[in-house]
């Protein structure tokens, strides 16, 4: 046989065809092993034959047709993540275009800005020592215009805190800073005592036809004559009342007099005359309206008017009227601005702390310019400014313009903050 070493074609070897797996035998169809004995007397494979390599003519190719058909790529199959392997990034490639996880961040937050609502969240809280400590350092951080705002918080936070030493002197280093006259000591301080769930003075609302069974309002008089507080009664919508509810009434206001409590009656004009065209001289069937009558006549009606019912009371009950008395001072909540003026606004006072503002939708209602007056209101909460926010955004849906007047930078900054300004026109005292 001749062997050739030079001009080899090639020789091709056939194609394999594809593997397929092996299936698996279960665990209860395996065979047992084959001890060791059985394993040495199994008879040895026979040796492969020599291979044989001709020169005579390369292999010749397979016709086409005749070929194996080459192997199709099984399709992978989709992963499952066991949840031990989830990761982030599974979840940023599911959920990223959710609209469920589009929140809104801002970027663009003011630092100045986020420095004034740390400081008055944390008076709200009654955090007074760090709200201070906070403000002393940003007064020296925070120069010109900007600044303002924190010199104004502290001055307002020293004042209601009644370190005047401190006051003074802050005042020096205002007028050096900022070129300008600082705010003045106030003597006048409002009330510190918490108002919980009030709203500030004590106001009572008489409407409609008062008996015995709606006379709430008139309990609610007499515990707070009995406490000696003042108090504001409004009867603008007061139509009428029964005998014995007029008996209560007279009583009240009578007893409040003579201990010159400050009682103040708003609207009670009009009750007061249906009440006097309605009793009679020499009927006397309705005696406890009789006095009522003339305690209102004392507190407002003239002295020529009162008299001469007094004399009416007199033929009819065969009794000595009430003689005419000078009435106490008005209280000192209804005064505006410290003028002795009065007016039409309403006034809370002291801490506000978890006010609900129940009556504030008909206090408002009863004013023609409903103003609220925060001068003298020291605190506001995180609850009552959000009440307040509740309570207001009807009556400035319903297109009444609610006007809050004169609050301290402290309160004015947190109304800010809740968006109370968006209900209600806030006016800050200048400085």
């Amino acid at each position: 046989m001749v062997f050739s070493f030079f001009k080899k074609q090639p020789n091709k070897m056939p194609e394999r065809p594809a593997a397929k797996p092996r299936p698996v035998t279960p665990v209860s169809e395996a065979k047992p092993q084959q001890t060791e004995a059985e394993e040495q007397s199994r008879p040895l494979p026979e040796p492969l034959p020599d291979l044989e390599f001709t020169a005579s003519r390369p292999l010749a190719e397979a016709p086409a047709e005749s070929r194996p058909p080459a192997p199709v790529a099984a399709a992978a199959p989709t992963p499952v993540v066991p949840a031990d392997d989830f990761t982030f990034d599974d979840f940023d490639s599911q959920f990223t275009n959710s609209s469920v996880m589009g929140i809104d961040v801002d970027h663009d937050v003011d630092p100045l800005q986020a420095c004034v609502e740390q400081v008055v969240v944390l008076y709200a809280n009654g955090q007074d020592g760090a709200a201070r400590s906070l403000l002393e350092t940003f007064v020296r951080s925070y120069h010109g215009v900007e600044g303002k705002r924190f010199w104004l918080l502290l001055f307002d936070l020293l004042q209601i805190s009644g370190d005047r030493a401190a006051f003074e002197k802050l005042g020096v280093d205002y007028a050096e800073a900022c070129e300008t006259s600082p705010p003045t000591w106030s003597t006048h301080l409002p009330a510190t005592q918490p108002m919980a769930g009030g709203l500030g003075p004590n106001k009572i609302f008489l409407q409609g036809v008062l008996t015995s069974e709606s006379a709430l309002p008139v309990a609610e008089l007499t515990r707070l004559v009995g406490q000696k507080a003042d108090v504001c009664v409004d009867c603008t919508k007061l139509i009428g009342c029964d005998d014995e509810v007029a008996a209560q009434l007279a009583d009240l206001l009578t007893r409040a007099r003579k201990l010159r409590l400050g009682v103040s009656l708003l609207g009670v004009e009009p009750f007061m005359e249906r009440l006097n065209s309605r009793l009679v001289a020499g009927d006397s069937s309705h005696e406890a309206s009789w006095r009522l009558l003339l305690e209102l006549l004392q507190r407002h009606g003239t002295q020529e008017q009162f008299e001469e019912r007094a004399v009416d009371y007199a033929i009819t009950f065969e009794l000595s009227p009430p003689s005419w008395e000078p009435l106490p001072a008005a209280p000192a909540m209804a005064a505006a601005g410290g003028n002795g003026k009065q007016d039409d606004a309403h006034y809370l006072v002291g801490e506000l702390k978890g006010c609900r503002f129940e009556d504030l939708p008909q206090i408002v209602e009863g004013m023609a310019q409903p103003v609220l007056d925060f001068s003298r209101v020291t605190r506001l909460d995180f609850i009552s400014a959000g009440q307040l926010v509740n309570r207001l955004a009807p009556i400035k849906a319903a297109g009444r313009e609610v006007v809050i007047r004169s609050p301290n930078h402290l309160v004015a900054e947190l109304m800010a903050v809740v968006g109370l300004n968006k209900q209600a026109r806030i006016i800050v005292p200048k400085s």
